[in-house]
């Protein structure tokens, strides 16, 4: 009902949430044995693990695109993050680049990767292919395979005996590593985007399993009006944007409704470019048959962590795009968040010169030849965004309430496309819950504020509002507001305008909460508590209502006063949000704060700086810090925290081998005209550019000691143009379709031949006519070339071991 509110006018959304049914079970060929040990099971709801729902966090990382002395920094960043899996391509014709010639050595070694991904605590969902795409030459399929002219990605027995051939390598790989054998591997997919062959996906389990791959859970890609046999998981995807699309494609269809809260599960975008390509047929919407997805789990494998590029067409997803799109499928009911990609790597070379996806293969794209970066939250070369960070907040939540979250169900509000209109849903069991809002959308098409936000929630037994009173919601934030949060000691937040971060036992327990910028902190408790804290307090319907009177930031404590000593909720502000980790260090879970992104490894903190000094303060904390390696000259110095805030201790690392080198600045290399534009592939779009002769040639000369005592260096390129590539010895190890964003070069392989040679960057000049696609944000450039700077960045590798523990009450 309206109310007025500073003389603008209010709405209190009212909402009945659903108490959910009970889940069908027994009804899906998934899941482990009766009586299996910390046994997975698939319901019609959600996940199960040892008998609780489980909502897993799933991060893509392909090993055979990241070297393989990176593997466990990649992995190490993910588990940081908050994820507890990856999922990866086998590429088929990386392992078999001629018949019978199976390769598993190097950074194509899986079984290593698997092994390497348990040791970080991490479980892995294998994507068998035989066809995977993943932009990967002929979708993954080996040159001499296609060359054979045979059905592929039928039942064609001809095929069918070379990729049980093909399986039995991959199985072997896996043999000791699954789940049933106390392993890290939970799940495998068959084939990728195969849509009108069901009975062919049926087969490639049947014959996996044949071959004695024993998994849980077999999934398939379902978007695209997938046809999926009931013998697999059908899991979604969710792109902000898409490199498939038309040239003059401003923004694709699908994109805007995986900004608000939705229960439909497919985007038919997806794939739509290799489905008319190939068989010249567009699925639309009213001609796909419906699956029962009352009989199946909301699950995603593809919820976009960034976005490739093509020559015709660049997106530019930010960061904030890929947190809220997460967040809105939490929001619409996902019960399993899965990203592509996680981390990004590198197109890889083979026999037949580099196997990336291209007009001349027959698809309709061409993209870059090597970078598969795809701005992803960790980059090609280990670069850990703003994105990683955002995420982490996310899935920390996850941690903390994922299994009671997996079990609520989703009631939805507010999902017109009118921006007028307050986007909301409801996720709930009857007894408590979360109310999700949004005013989020890409910049292109931004969403105005919400003025006197109020949410009625009514649940068992009584309504919950929330906030008491109503509250402005900025625009561009999406928030998910507890309700009847249990707290510990007895204790209940019946609401709060602040988000659940995570929870730990830090000799008392420790509540963490974030709050979102703009929006004033209000907390509602149960009964008459004592509160001690920078908050007022008043008393309310039954409760206590707590107005938060200081700024939410590190040192924000407010201790709950409870029959067994209370609790202790802390509450971020976001900048600080964006720093914390939960960490296993030193034999316990701690939480961390810190400047540099940083993992836990065996007890101790892997730190990767570009900074020179960098901050890290843990909670509870340890007596102190040691870092190595040994002789290295890195500097620890440790403050204890004081103040009425939480108390936590910091640690001074300095790093003076990390740091930037600028190599050249302001360059405008001229170059003769670029090569006409040309159109191929089957739906007749802009080639990239593959004659370089007239292409600008920028020497670079960089000095021995810019690359040398240092983990990594990369070259930082800020420019403009079209198309580049970097030449070492004249090889090119890294090409860039500009689209906005820098352009990395990973030198450390090629350290001694650089310091003795140099580099060589080949550019081509932007020019507008030609058409393509870029960000309307980078759109308006000039004609030709800018390089604005070249810097070497050098990153340093620092592990600090913790020394004894110090107490807290």
């Amino acid at each position: 009902m309206p109310d007025a509110l500073d003389g603008r006018r209010s709405v209190t959304h009212r909402v009945r949430a659903r108490r959910p049914s009970p889940p069908r079970r027994d009804h899906l060929e998934l899941g482990d044995p009766p009586g299996a040990s910390d046994a997975v099971a698939v319901t019609s709801r959600y996940l199960e693990r040892a008998g609780r729902p489980w909502f897993p966090v799933t991060g893509e990382v392909h090993y055979s695109r990241v070297p393989r002395d990176r593997w466990s920094e990649v992995l190490g960043h993910a588990k940081a993050g908050g994820l507890d899996s990856v999922a990866t391509y086998v590429f088929w014709q990386a392992h078999e680049p001629a018949p019978g010639d199976f390769r598993w050595d190097g950074n194509l070694d899986l079984r290593a990767f698997v092994e390497t991904a348990g040791r970080h605590g991490l479980d892995v969902v294998v994507r068998l292919g035989p066809w995977a795409h993943g932009e990967a030459r002929y979708g993954g399929f080996p040159d001499w395979l296609v060359e054979r002219g045979l059905a592929t990605r039928t039942n064609d027995p001809a095929y069918l005996d070379l990729v049980r051939a093909y399986y039995a390598q991959t199985v072997a790989q896996l043999d000791g590593l699954t789940h049933a054998e106390g392993g890290p591997v939970v799940g495998a997919q068959v084939d990728n985007e195969l849509y009108d062959q069901p009975e062919h996906l049926a087969t490639l389990r049947t014959t996996a399993e044949e071959l004695g791959l024993r998994v849980p859970v077999w999934t398939a890609t379902g978007w695209g009006g997938a046809q999926v046999p009931a013998t697999l998981l059908p899991l979604y995807s969710a792109y902000a944007d898409g490199f498939w699309e038309d040239a003059e494609t401003e923004w694709p269809a699908f994109s805007p409704v995986h900004f608000r809260y939705s229960t439909v599960r497919d985007d038919l975008s997806v794939g739509a470019d290799l489905r008319e390509a190939l068989d010249g047929i567009v699925v639309a919407p009213d001609a796909v048959a419906l699956k029962d997805d009352d009989a199946l789990p909301y699950a995603t494998c593809e919820l976009g962590g960034g976005m490739h590029v093509a020559y015709h067409r660049r997106p530019l997803v930010t960061p904030d795009d890929v947190a809220a799109l997460a967040l809105a499928k939490v929001g619409s009911g996902s019960v399993w968040q899965g990203y592509y990609m996680y981390a990004g790597g590198t197109q890889r070379v083979g026999p037949h010169g580099t196997e990336q996806e291209s007009h001349a293969t027959g698809y309709p794209n061409d993209v870059p030849t090597r970078t598969y970066d795809f701005g992803a939250p960790v980059g090609e070369h280990g670069q850990v965004r703003r994105h990683h960070h955002l995420l982490r907040r996310q899935h920390l939540w996850l941690q903390a309430d994922g299994a009671e979250i997996a079990a609520m169900t989703t009631t939805v509000g507010g999902g017109s496309d009118t921006p007028e209109d307050l986007r909301w849903s409801v996720r709930s069991d009857g007894r408590r819950g979360y109310v999700f809002l949004t005013t989020y959308q890409p910049a292109r098409r931004p969403l105005p504020a919400q003025p006197g936000v109020q949410v009625a929630v009514e649940l068992d037994g009584a309504t919950v509002t929330v906030p008491t009173r109503p509250v402005d919601l900025p625009a561009g934030v999406s928030v998910a507001w507890p309700l009847r949060f249990p707290l510990a000691d007895g204790l209940v937040l019946r609401s709060a305008t602040a988000q659940v971060l995570t929870r730990i036992d830090a000799g008392r327990d420790l509540v963490v909460l974030v709050a979102t910028d703009g929006v004033p902190v209000e907390l509602v408790v149960d009964g008459d508590v004592t509160a001690t804290g920078p908050v007022e307090a008043r008393a309310e319907d039954g409760a206590t209502v707590l107005d938060l009177t200081g700024r939410p930031g590190p040192d924000t404590l407010v201790r709950l006063g409870g029959p067994s000593g209370g609790v202790d909720v802390l509450v971020l502000d976001e900048a600080t949000a964006d720093r914390l980790y939960r960490l296993d260090v030193g034999g316990r879970e701690r939480l961390v704060l810190s400047d540099a992104p940083l993992y836990a490894l065996d007890g101790a903190l892997v730190v990767h700086t570009e900074e020179p000094a960098v901050t890290v303060s843990m909670l509870p904390a340890p007596a102190s810090l040691t870092a190595s390696p040994a002789g290295a000259d890195v500097t620890v110095d440790a403050a204890s925290g004081t103040g009425p805030g939480a108390p936590w201790s910091t640690w001074t690392l300095t790093v003076p081998a990390a740091g930037r080198r600028r190599v050249a600045t302001e360059l405008h290399p001229g170059a003769p005209a670029p090569p006409e534009p040309a159109h191929g592939g089957p739906m007749d779009r802009l080639s990239a550019p593959t004659d370089y002769s007239g292409a600008a040639r920028v020497p670079l000369d960089i000095p021995a000691d810019a690359l040398a005592g240092v983990d990594r260096a990369l070259l930082r390129v800020a420019w403009t143009g079209d198309v580049g590539r970097a030449l070492v010895g004249g090889e090119v190890v890294s090409d860039h379709f500009w689209h906005g964003r820098e352009w990395d070069v990973d030198l450390t392989p090629w350290r001694d031949d650089v310091a003795r040679d140099g580099l060589t960057l080949e550019l081509l000049p932007w020019r507008a006519e030609t058409g393509v696609w870029v960000d309307p944000s980078v759109r308006d450039v000039p004609d030709g070339i800018a390089v604005a700077a070249v810097d070497v960045v050098r990153v340093a590798r620092v592990v600090l071991a913790v020394g004894e523990e110090r107490s807290w009450t």
